[in-house]
């Protein structure tokens, strides 16, 4: 029922069990602070099983980013839109090691595409902390601008960058999805 997407350097595909232990170290760390703060295990494996539960609920959710190189769990990045979100957003986390070589943008890019041409959304949002300067570089490189605040539930008010629309995007990007 999850689609394996694919760009130049990364496969895009559900949760596997072994994705537990790097997605668990990293939400042990201050990198985790973006994405609800740092857990312990058994609050990381609830996060990681929300977002292999949300293809049930939703028909869609986020992706495993997979090094193709590699063959490395790298982060989580999709379309994403929980209980308490205003609206539909894509989102990315891609672990600090892996970080400064173009992989959130390369995901975030095939997965927008993905959340246009697939699941239809016209719109599309990225919540980013004010502190959190890589992702908005990367929200920006996808052609996004910020657009004021939203709440968040439960984590409050948050910065809002929204994406552009369908037509745009494409143009911009010439992604049309494989």
């Amino acid at each position: 029922m999850i689609p394996t997407l694919e760009t130049e350097r990364l496969l895009l595909r559900g949760i596997k069990p072994d994705d537990y232990e790097p997605f668990a170290a990293f939400s042990a760390t201050d990198a985790a602070r973006f994405v609800g703060g740092a857990k312990d295990g058994p609050a990381a494996w609830r996060s990681l099983a929300t977002i292999a539960g949300s293809w049930t609920l939703c028909g869609y959710g986020e992706f495993a980013v997979e090094e193709k190189g590699s063959g490395r769990f790298i982060g989580v990045v999709g379309p994403w839109f929980p209980e308490g979100w205003p609206e539909q957003e894509i989102g990315w986390i891609i672990f600090p090691e892996f970080q400064g070589k173009g992989y959130a943008s390369e995901a975030a890019a095939r997965t927008l595409a993905f959340a246009y041409h697939d699941l239809g959304w016209t719109t599309a949002i990225s919540c980013i902390d004010n502190e959190n300067l890589p992702s908005q570089r990367v929200a920006e490189k996808l052609g996004a601008r910020r657009d004021g605040e939203a709440e968040f539930k439960p984590y409050g008010m948050m910065p809002v960058y929204r994406h552009l629309p369908p037509s745009e995007f494409f143009a911009r990007h010439a992604q049309e999805p494989a």
